[in-house]
């Protein structure tokens, strides 16, 4: 279950810094992702976006 935790974090951290690269693909948007609007900032909660990427990178790492 850890190594599961240590790779969502990953992928929000990934995803956070590559978010603007991603967003003309469609995640961000997705099913899941969210925003949350606080003391005058948005802070984006992409669930849905993380949960695909961390899919194609299981994948990924399954075939290789």
């Amino acid at each position: 279950m850890l190594k599961w935790l240590i790779t969502t974090v990953l992928a929000l951290v990934l995803f956070s810094g590559l978010s603007r690269v991603l967003s003309r693909f469609g995640f961000g948007r997705l099913p899941g992702d969210f925003t949350v609007h606080l003391r005058g900032r948005a802070w984006p909660m992409p669930l849905g976006s993380t949960l695909l990427l961390s899919a194609i990178a299981a994948v990924i790492a399954h075939l290789i």
